[in-house]
């Protein structure tokens, strides 16, 4: 019966050992000295960087719809692997609604380009 849970057991001892090992390397490692100078102090997100502390900036729109977007593709695409898991016990049937699911996230993904969503502007 251990033999069965055997690989769970090195995946968690995996999993533990990896941060561990990170952290531990984080402290040991020597770190070159940096100049903490008043830009590099500045925060900075989502590849904008601030021109004033006080002053808040808008985002466009097509941020916000890119990333919904992006989102859902990528929701979607997670229900592929359930599927994927059980096709040889579905069949030809689980091919064909397979199929039919990667039909319409295609039409949906060429609705989304041609109508220029996924322009940066």
């Amino acid at each position: 019966m251990l033999s069965n849970w055997l690989p769970f057991l090195f995946y968690a001892v995996f999993a533990a050992v990896i941060p561990a090992t990170m952290i531990t390397a984080s402290f040991i490692v020597p770190r070159r000295p940096v100049a903490r100078t008043r830009q590099k102090m500045l925060p900075f997100e989502s590849g904008v960087a601030e021109e004033a502390p006080s002053q808040r900036r808008r985002f466009t729109v097509s941020f916000y719809l890119t990333a919904i977007l992006f989102i859902l593709f990528d929701i979607e695409i997670v229900y592929l692997y359930p599927l994927a898991v059980q096709l040889d016990a579905l069949g030809w049937f689980g091919l064909g609604e397979l199929l039919v699911f990667v039909a319409i996230l295609g039409v949906a993904y060429v609705y989304v380009w041609r109508k220029g969503a996924l322009n940066w502007h």
